[in-house]
Protein backbone atom coordinates (compact mmCIF):
# COMPACT_ATOMS: atom_id res chain seq x y z
CA UNK A 1 0.00 0.00 0.00
CA UNK A 2 1.21 3.42 -0.49
CA UNK A 3 2.78 6.24 1.63
CA UNK A 4 2.21 9.82 1.92
CA UNK A 5 5.58 10.98 3.24
CA UNK A 6 7.19 14.28 3.41
CA UNK A 7 9.17 15.00 0.37
CA UNK A 8 12.45 15.93 2.31
CA UNK A 9 12.50 12.59 4.05
CA UNK A 10 14.90 11.48 1.49
CA UNK A 11 16.81 13.37 -1.09
CA UNK A 12 15.42 10.92 -3.53
CA UNK A 13 11.96 11.32 -2.88
CA UNK A 14 12.11 15.09 -3.31
CA UNK A 15 14.19 14.59 -6.90
CA UNK A 16 11.27 12.38 -8.51
CA UNK A 17 8.73 14.71 -7.06
CA UNK A 18 10.36 17.45 -9.07
CA UNK A 19 10.93 15.19 -12.38
CA UNK A 20 6.86 14.87 -12.21
CA UNK A 21 6.17 18.48 -11.44
CA UNK A 22 8.14 19.20 -14.25
CA UNK A 23 6.93 16.16 -16.41
CA UNK A 24 3.35 17.50 -15.98
CA UNK A 25 3.62 21.43 -15.59
CA UNK A 26 1.46 22.12 -18.23
CA UNK A 27 -0.99 20.76 -16.31
CA UNK A 28 -0.49 22.14 -12.67
CA UNK A 29 0.27 25.94 -14.01
CA UNK A 30 -0.37 28.69 -15.54
CA UNK A 31 1.90 31.24 -17.36
CA UNK A 32 2.18 33.18 -14.20
CA UNK A 33 3.61 30.51 -12.08
CA UNK A 34 7.08 30.22 -12.08
CA UNK A 35 7.67 34.33 -12.65
CA UNK A 36 10.96 33.93 -12.97
CA UNK A 37 12.45 31.44 -11.11
CA UNK A 38 13.43 28.11 -12.30
CA UNK A 39 10.79 25.35 -12.02
CA UNK A 40 13.55 23.90 -9.31
CA UNK A 41 13.42 27.05 -7.19
CA UNK A 42 9.37 27.19 -8.02
CA UNK A 43 9.01 23.71 -6.96
CA UNK A 44 11.08 23.66 -3.85
CA UNK A 45 9.26 27.25 -2.64
CA UNK A 46 5.87 25.41 -3.10
CA UNK A 47 7.09 22.39 -1.03
CA UNK A 48 8.12 24.61 1.42
CA UNK A 49 5.03 27.22 1.28
CA UNK A 50 2.50 24.72 1.69
CA UNK A 51 4.07 22.12 4.34
CA UNK A 52 3.39 20.44 6.21
CA UNK A 53 0.15 20.21 3.78
CA UNK A 54 2.95 18.77 0.51
CA UNK A 55 2.79 14.96 0.50
CA UNK A 56 4.65 12.33 -2.46
CA UNK A 57 3.13 9.48 -2.29
CA UNK A 58 5.39 6.22 -2.51
CA UNK A 59 5.14 2.81 -3.12
CA UNK A 60 8.16 0.43 -2.75
CA UNK A 61 10.59 3.42 -2.36
CA UNK A 62 9.26 4.66 -5.52
CA UNK A 63 7.82 8.34 -5.79
CA UNK A 64 4.48 7.28 -7.47
CA UNK A 65 3.16 11.04 -7.35
CA UNK A 66 2.42 14.09 -5.06
CA UNK A 67 -0.15 15.86 -3.40
CA UNK A 68 -0.85 19.00 -1.63
CA UNK A 69 -3.20 21.40 0.22
CA UNK A 70 -2.98 25.04 -0.64
CA UNK A 71 -5.23 28.07 0.01
CA UNK A 72 -6.44 27.00 3.33
CA UNK A 73 -9.62 28.93 4.39
CA UNK A 74 -9.63 29.00 8.11
CA UNK A 75 -7.57 30.20 10.82
CA UNK A 76 -5.16 28.08 13.32
CA UNK A 77 -8.40 26.30 15.49
CA UNK A 78 -10.20 25.38 12.82
CA UNK A 79 -9.35 24.68 9.26
CA UNK A 80 -13.24 24.99 6.38
CA UNK A 81 -12.12 24.23 2.75
CA UNK A 82 -8.81 23.74 1.02
CA UNK A 83 -7.39 23.15 -2.69
CA UNK A 84 -6.61 20.24 -3.43
CA UNK A 85 -3.77 19.60 -6.20
CA UNK A 86 -2.50 16.10 -7.30
CA UNK A 87 0.02 14.44 -9.49
CA UNK A 88 1.05 10.56 -10.69
CA UNK A 89 3.41 9.29 -12.57
CA UNK A 90 1.54 7.52 -15.41
CA UNK A 91 2.34 4.08 -14.45
CA UNK A 92 0.35 4.31 -11.83
CA UNK A 93 -2.68 5.83 -13.31
CA UNK A 94 -5.76 3.74 -12.76
CA UNK A 95 -7.43 1.95 -9.70
CA UNK A 96 -4.16 2.64 -7.32
CA UNK A 97 -4.90 6.40 -8.20
CA UNK A 98 -8.31 6.28 -6.84
CA UNK A 99 -7.60 4.44 -3.63
CA UNK A 100 -4.86 7.00 -3.36
CA UNK A 101 -7.12 9.88 -3.64
CA UNK A 102 -10.38 8.30 -1.33
CA UNK A 103 -7.60 7.78 1.24
CA UNK A 104 -6.19 11.26 1.37
CA UNK A 105 -9.66 13.17 1.02
CA UNK A 106 -10.73 10.88 4.16
CA UNK A 107 -7.07 11.51 5.58
CA UNK A 108 -7.94 15.57 5.41
CA UNK A 109 -11.30 15.33 6.31
CA UNK A 110 -10.50 13.70 9.81
CA UNK A 111 -7.66 15.09 10.40
CA UNK A 112 -7.46 18.57 9.54
CA UNK A 113 -11.43 18.93 10.12
CA UNK A 114 -11.78 20.48 6.55
CA UNK A 115 -15.37 20.57 5.71
CA UNK A 116 -14.87 20.99 1.71
CA UNK A 117 -11.81 20.07 -0.55
CA UNK A 118 -12.01 21.51 -3.68
CA UNK A 119 -9.81 21.51 -7.02
CA UNK A 120 -9.08 23.56 -9.99
CA UNK A 121 -8.86 21.97 -13.18
CA UNK A 122 -8.29 22.97 -16.84
CA UNK A 123 -11.14 21.82 -18.94
CA UNK A 124 -9.11 19.73 -21.07
CA UNK A 125 -7.32 17.70 -18.42
CA UNK A 126 -9.99 14.82 -18.25
CA UNK A 127 -8.14 11.91 -16.60
CA UNK A 128 -8.11 14.33 -13.47
CA UNK A 129 -11.62 15.17 -14.02
CA UNK A 130 -12.87 11.66 -13.86
CA UNK A 131 -10.58 10.86 -10.95
CA UNK A 132 -12.32 13.84 -9.26
CA UNK A 133 -15.43 12.60 -10.09
CA UNK A 134 -15.17 8.92 -8.85
CA UNK A 135 -13.66 10.53 -5.53
CA UNK A 136 -17.08 12.20 -4.65
CA UNK A 137 -16.28 15.52 -6.59
CA UNK A 138 -18.80 17.78 -8.36
CA UNK A 139 -18.01 20.33 -11.05
CA UNK A 140 -18.89 23.69 -9.11
CA UNK A 141 -18.39 26.34 -11.56
CA UNK A 142 -16.65 27.52 -14.53
CA UNK A 143 -14.25 30.27 -14.39
CA UNK A 144 -14.46 31.83 -17.92
CA UNK A 145 -11.18 33.25 -19.32
CA UNK A 146 -9.55 33.01 -15.66
CA UNK A 147 -5.99 33.05 -16.35
CA UNK A 148 -3.15 32.68 -19.31
CA UNK A 149 -1.85 29.21 -20.27
CA UNK A 150 0.79 29.28 -23.46
CA UNK A 151 -0.37 32.75 -24.59
CA UNK A 152 -4.11 32.09 -24.44
CA UNK A 153 -6.96 32.77 -22.54
CA UNK A 154 -8.03 29.71 -20.34
CA UNK A 155 -10.87 28.37 -18.39
CA UNK A 156 -10.53 26.51 -15.11
CA UNK A 157 -13.29 24.49 -13.58
CA UNK A 158 -13.87 23.89 -10.02
CA UNK A 159 -14.77 20.55 -8.60
CA UNK A 160 -15.77 20.05 -4.91
CA UNK A 161 -16.30 17.75 -2.73
CA UNK A 162 -17.91 18.00 0.86
CA UNK A 163 -17.26 16.67 4.31
CA UNK A 164 -20.55 13.72 4.43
Amino acid sequence: MAEFRDPFDSPAFFEQALFLYTKYLKYLEDDYALNGLTVYDYFYNLVQRTAPFFFVIVERDTVSGFVYLDNIIGNCNMFHSAELTTCFDRRFWGDYTKECAKFFINYCFENYGLKKIKALVYPDNNRVKTLLKKSGFVKEALLKNETLRNGKLQDIEIYSVFKK
